[in-house]
């Protein structure tokens, strides 16, 4: 069953100047273009979503904007 606390994340596909692929929430205001983005699918939170992306881009990070819990710098 889905919790409805659950949000889909997903992760840019371009990588920032520093290597980082950023995680996003769907309505982050720094969403990248929807055809630069890999889906994560529906993750309880930004750590879960961060872990998801790293099995496809090891050096992801969250968006300071939507998931700054997750935001390394």
């Amino acid at each position: 069953m889905r919790n409805k606390y659950m949000k889909r994340y997903y992760v840019n596909k371009n990588e920032q100047a520093n290597g980082d692929h950023e995680v996003h929430v769907q309505d982050c205001s720094h969403f990248p273009d929807s055809e630069n983005t890999y889906d994560l699918g529906l993750c309880s939170d930004c750590h879960e979503a961060v872990i998801k992306a790293k099995q496809v881009y090891p050096q992801s990070n969250g968006c300071y904007y939507c998931a700054n819990e997750c935001h390394t710098g």
